[in-house]
């Protein structure tokens, strides 16, 4: 049997300064993740979205149960400036880091997907996904009285 014994000589400087910059790095990112709001977990990948099952996949990824399939499927053209009316619409976006700017005067679709766990209880829920050359480029949950981004409300 080979025994293998490995030794270090620690500077307890270098080793503090070490520990120190791992903690401060560390502690960043932390900040960094709990500052992000609503947008998108750091699984939740909007490229690559092409088959049905990914859709589903991606909805699930945000904590909603849906359908297995869209209950409908709109090919819309996007406008060629967003006029003040898209405001509200635009902030929505952009808080869970889409940007539909980019994307002015393209043609997407959008799949309405039936939320099936809504946290309320409440029915008639769906969740929509714009989509533009398999890459989710936006989306929200709405029901009869509200509208809200893909994050699952607490």
């Amino acid at each position: 049997m080979d025994v293998f014994i490995w030794t270090a000589k620690l500077n307890k400087k270098k080793l503090a300064l070490t520990l120190a910059a791992a903690l401060l790095v560390s502690a960043g990112a932390l900040t960094f993740l709990g500052s992000r709001g609503t947008a998108a977990s750091a699984s939740v990948s909007p490229k690559g979205v092409k088959t049905e099952e990914d859709r589903v996949s991606y909805l699930q990824e945000w904590g909603w149960q849906v359908t297995p399939q869209a209950v409908l499927v709109e090919e819309l053209a996007l406008p060629e400036e967003f006029g003040e009316e898209y405001t509200k619409y635009l902030e929505l976006q952009t808080g869970q880091g889409f940007d539909l700017t980019k994307y002015t005067g393209k043609r997407i679709r959008r799949y309405t997907y039936e939320v099936l766990n809504y946290p309320t209880g409440e029915t008639g829920v769906v969740a929509h996904l714009l989509i533009c050359k398999n890459t989710v480029i936006g989306g929200e949950v709405l029901g009869g009285s509200f509208l809200h981004g893909l994050s699952m409300p607490e």
